[in-house]
Protein backbone atom coordinates (compact mmCIF):
# COMPACT_ATOMS: atom_id res chain seq x y z
CA UNK A 1 0.00 0.00 0.00
CA UNK A 2 1.16 3.30 -0.91
CA UNK A 3 1.74 5.89 2.18
CA UNK A 4 -0.40 8.55 2.31
CA UNK A 5 1.77 12.07 1.90
CA UNK A 6 1.26 14.77 3.98
CA UNK A 7 0.73 18.62 3.26
CA UNK A 8 4.36 19.90 4.23
CA UNK A 9 6.64 23.51 3.72
CA UNK A 10 9.86 23.60 2.29
CA UNK A 11 11.59 26.61 4.11
CA UNK A 12 13.10 28.86 1.11
CA UNK A 13 15.74 31.65 2.18
CA UNK A 14 16.32 35.06 0.97
CA UNK A 15 19.42 37.27 0.94
CA UNK A 16 20.61 41.04 0.89
CA UNK A 17 23.37 42.46 -0.24
CA UNK A 18 24.23 46.27 -2.11
CA UNK A 19 22.81 44.76 -5.11
CA UNK A 20 19.50 43.56 -4.38
CA UNK A 21 17.64 40.53 -2.84
CA UNK A 22 17.87 36.85 -4.19
CA UNK A 23 14.81 34.32 -3.10
CA UNK A 24 16.58 30.49 -3.16
CA UNK A 25 15.33 26.62 -1.96
CA UNK A 26 18.05 24.70 -2.59
CA UNK A 27 16.08 22.19 -0.98
CA UNK A 28 13.37 22.16 -3.85
CA UNK A 29 14.92 19.78 -6.34
CA UNK A 30 12.35 19.87 -9.62
CA UNK A 31 13.77 16.80 -11.41
CA UNK A 32 12.87 14.51 -7.91
CA UNK A 33 9.76 16.25 -7.52
CA UNK A 34 9.17 15.54 -11.06
CA UNK A 35 8.46 18.84 -11.62
CA UNK A 36 6.59 19.48 -15.73
CA UNK A 37 4.99 23.07 -15.79
CA UNK A 38 4.70 25.85 -14.11
CA UNK A 39 2.34 28.71 -14.28
CA UNK A 40 1.87 32.07 -12.06
CA UNK A 41 -1.50 33.40 -10.75
CA UNK A 42 -2.29 37.12 -10.32
CA UNK A 43 -5.55 38.19 -9.64
CA UNK A 44 -7.46 41.22 -10.49
CA UNK A 45 -8.93 42.45 -7.03
CA UNK A 46 -7.89 42.15 -3.48
CA UNK A 47 -8.75 38.94 -1.47
CA UNK A 48 -10.08 37.22 -4.78
CA UNK A 49 -10.71 33.77 -3.78
CA UNK A 50 -10.07 30.39 -6.56
CA UNK A 51 -11.40 26.91 -4.51
CA UNK A 52 -11.59 24.23 -4.31
CA UNK A 53 -9.82 22.81 -7.01
CA UNK A 54 -8.43 19.24 -6.59
CA UNK A 55 -6.13 16.08 -7.79
CA UNK A 56 -6.12 13.16 -7.00
CA UNK A 57 -2.53 12.36 -7.97
CA UNK A 58 -0.95 15.33 -9.18
CA UNK A 59 0.92 16.82 -6.62
CA UNK A 60 1.65 20.99 -6.37
CA UNK A 61 4.17 23.69 -4.72
CA UNK A 62 2.86 27.06 -4.25
CA UNK A 63 5.47 30.02 -3.57
CA UNK A 64 4.75 33.52 -3.17
CA UNK A 65 6.49 35.29 -5.46
CA UNK A 66 4.58 39.00 -3.97
CA UNK A 67 2.66 39.92 -1.62
CA UNK A 68 0.52 36.95 0.38
CA UNK A 69 -1.89 34.50 0.46
CA UNK A 70 -3.86 32.56 2.10
CA UNK A 71 -3.70 29.00 1.11
CA UNK A 72 -6.46 26.50 2.65
CA UNK A 73 -6.56 22.58 1.51
CA UNK A 74 -8.71 19.77 2.79
CA UNK A 75 -8.30 15.65 2.59
CA UNK A 76 -10.74 14.83 0.37
CA UNK A 77 -12.85 11.31 1.33
CA UNK A 78 -15.08 11.07 -1.88
CA UNK A 79 -14.01 12.30 -5.16
CA UNK A 80 -17.80 12.41 -6.33
CA UNK A 81 -19.67 13.28 -3.00
CA UNK A 82 -17.12 14.96 -0.28
CA UNK A 83 -18.24 15.03 3.01
CA UNK A 84 -18.90 18.86 4.10
CA UNK A 85 -17.22 18.25 7.37
CA UNK A 86 -13.71 17.69 6.17
CA UNK A 87 -11.36 19.44 8.37
CA UNK A 88 -9.30 22.56 6.58
CA UNK A 89 -5.64 22.99 6.87
CA UNK A 90 -4.72 26.70 6.60
CA UNK A 91 -1.52 28.63 5.72
CA UNK A 92 -0.33 32.37 5.31
CA UNK A 93 2.75 32.95 3.07
CA UNK A 94 3.85 35.95 1.87
CA UNK A 95 7.45 36.80 -0.27
CA UNK A 96 9.35 38.59 2.87
CA UNK A 97 8.94 35.01 4.16
CA UNK A 98 9.45 32.71 1.31
CA UNK A 99 8.19 28.89 1.99
CA UNK A 100 7.23 26.41 -0.57
CA UNK A 101 4.22 24.68 0.14
CA UNK A 102 3.57 21.08 -1.17
CA UNK A 103 0.23 19.80 -1.39
CA UNK A 104 0.44 16.11 -2.94
CA UNK A 105 -2.06 14.14 -4.99
CA UNK A 106 -5.54 13.13 -2.75
CA UNK A 107 -6.05 17.03 -1.77
CA UNK A 108 -7.81 20.08 -2.99
CA UNK A 109 -6.78 23.48 -2.18
CA UNK A 110 -8.10 26.98 -2.44
CA UNK A 111 -6.09 30.17 -2.65
CA UNK A 112 -6.96 33.89 -1.39
CA UNK A 113 -4.95 37.16 -2.41
CA UNK A 114 -4.40 39.37 0.69
CA UNK A 115 -2.44 42.18 -0.66
CA UNK A 116 -2.84 44.04 -3.85
CA UNK A 117 -0.68 42.74 -6.71
CA UNK A 118 0.10 39.73 -4.96
CA UNK A 119 1.50 36.72 -7.25
CA UNK A 120 1.85 33.05 -6.97
CA UNK A 121 3.78 30.34 -8.99
CA UNK A 122 2.55 27.13 -8.82
CA UNK A 123 4.51 23.94 -9.90
CA UNK A 124 2.81 20.83 -11.32
CA UNK A 125 3.91 17.24 -11.66
CA UNK A 126 1.15 16.55 -13.92
CA UNK A 127 1.49 17.90 -17.84
CA UNK A 128 -1.59 19.72 -19.20
CA UNK A 129 -2.94 17.06 -20.86
CA UNK A 130 -2.56 14.62 -18.05
CA UNK A 131 -3.71 17.15 -15.45
CA UNK A 132 -7.48 17.09 -17.54
CA UNK A 133 -8.33 13.72 -16.36
CA UNK A 134 -7.01 14.34 -12.91
CA UNK A 135 -9.26 17.59 -12.27
CA UNK A 136 -12.08 18.13 -9.36
CA UNK A 137 -13.61 20.89 -9.09
CA UNK A 138 -15.88 21.72 -5.70
CA UNK A 139 -17.66 25.35 -4.80
CA UNK A 140 -15.88 27.84 -3.12
CA UNK A 141 -17.67 27.42 0.33
CA UNK A 142 -18.23 24.31 0.64
CA UNK A 143 -15.10 23.77 3.33
CA UNK A 144 -14.41 27.72 4.42
CA UNK A 145 -15.80 30.63 5.11
CA UNK A 146 -13.27 32.82 2.90
CA UNK A 147 -14.93 36.53 4.13
CA UNK A 148 -11.79 38.60 5.23
CA UNK A 149 -13.44 40.23 8.22
CA UNK A 150 -11.71 44.07 8.88
CA UNK A 151 -11.21 45.76 12.04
Amino acid sequence: MKPKKKIKIINADISYDDRGDIVYCNEFNLIKNKIKRFYQITNNNINFVRAWHGHKYEDKFLLVLQGAFKICAVKIDNWKNPSKTLPVEKFVLNSNSPKILHIPGGYAHGTQNLKIDSKLIVFSTFSLSQTISDDYRFKSNLWHDWNIKFR
